[in-house]
């Protein structure tokens, strides 16, 4: 059966003296504690004389006693002792959590640091994308050293692999696309003029663009979680250590992977999308499959197929780009990973929705409208 901690009060020459017994520690203090916390008389000393074990639990209830009461501690073992002025020793009177600013500070000082820390990304990143380029310009001019299975692989992971899920988006987004085109062309009576707009827009902006915001949630974020688990698990610094370079063997061929199956992919996408955007027309609109497939080839320029193939390797690279930069400033320990890795998705399509509207700015300009 458990001992508890209690007390008794003894009066004398001295004065009132509290005296303890039992063990003062934290599996037994909880009723001597309540017991303290709602005393009211006057106590002139605090006997420990009768106590046989104590911990810094107990100590830290005698100490504040005391100090509330004014009571002095006699009786005290050496061990007592020690703990209660180690325990006194280690008061703070700082604040538990720090005082926040004001809020016409804090803004402000938040803001400035996230510029800061912008402005410092940006030019890590530049210097990451310049190592790009120059393990690149080293395997052109030795092409013995380019890893061409690994180059194989990665396309085989982020293209082959990436089909079912790109075709099937792509296939939706179509349906809706042409759907509700189809619904607000009925009002003028131009239902024919939802081929036009499925054609184009698909070819021109969503098949690329939705397939770029694929890529970067599913490879980009791969790149980053694969290389920052390797730089966590210490693999990277041995590749460096037996003279591979983590450039030419990791970030290289995912890089040139995704550049090159980015404009096979956005044109696959664009593909599924037309003929997701004829089969509702098939069924709603009267509009004969094959039909809608011919009349593709009449209404769509070849120049919006140039568009989307354009701008498809760009977009590729900003993502390869972005989740092997993310992947290679991991550190720390494991939480580190999947920060990264979100910010790689989020930077990734953010970067490439900016660019999208630049490039529709741009081929505007030069005539490609």
């Amino acid at each position: 059966m458990r001992e508890w901690a209690d007390y008794t009060i003894e009066e004398g020459d001295g004065g009132t003296r509290l005296l303890l017994h039992g063990p003062l520690l934290i599996a037994s203090i909880a009723v001597l504690d309540e017991k303290l916390r709602v005393h009211e008389g006057s106590v002139d000393q605090i006997d420990l004389s009768q106590v046989d074990h104590i911990d810094t639990v107990g100590a830290w209830t005698v100490l504040r006693f005391s100090r509330a009461s004014g009571a002095e501690i006699t009786g005290a073992s050496e061990k007592a002792r020690r703990l209660i002025e180690a325990v006194e020793g280690a008061e703070s009177s700082a604040d538990i959590e720090p005082r926040r600013p004001l809020l016409r500070f804090r803004v402000p000082e938040h803001v400035g640091k996230l510029v800061i820390e912008m402005a410092i990304g940006g030019r890590h990143m530049l210097g990451f994308v310049g190592a790009l380029f120059t393990s690149i310009g080293y395997l052109i001019r030795h092409p013995s050293q380019f890893r061409m299975k690994a180059f194989v692989r990665q396309l085989e992971l982020t293209g082959v692999t990436a089909l079912p899920i790109i075709g099937l988006m792509s296939f939706l987004i179509g349906i809706v696309v042409a759907q509700q085109g189809a619904a607000q062309l009925r009002q003028f009576g131009a239902e024919i003029y939802t081929i036009n707009l499925t054609g184009r827009l698909t070819l021109r902006e969503l098949g690329v663009l939705m397939t770029s915001i694929m890529i970067a949630g599913r490879s980009g974020s791969a790149f980053a979680a694969q290389i920052g688990t390797m730089k966590l698990t210490e693999e990277i610094d041995a590749m460096r250590t037996i003279g591979v370079s983590p450039m030419e063997a990791l970030v290289v061929p995912r890089v040139l992977a995704l550049v090159v199956m980015m404009p096979l992919l956005g044109f696959y996408s664009s593909v599924l999308g037309i003929i997701g955007g004829a089969f509702v027309a098939d069924l709603t609109l009267g509009i004969p499959f094959l039909t809608f497939l011919e009349r593709i080839k009449e209404v769509v320029p070849l120049y919006d197929v140039w568009v989307g193939t354009i701008k498809a390797p760009v977009f590729g690279l900003i993502v390869a780009v972005t989740g092997c930069y993310q992947g290679m400033q991991v550190s720390g320990n494991s939480e580190e990973v999947g920060l990264r890795t979100t910010r790689s998705v989020v930077q990734a399509i953010f970067m490439v929705i900016v660019l999208d509207a630049f490039f529709a700015v741009f081929f505007t300009e030069v005539g490609w409208a």
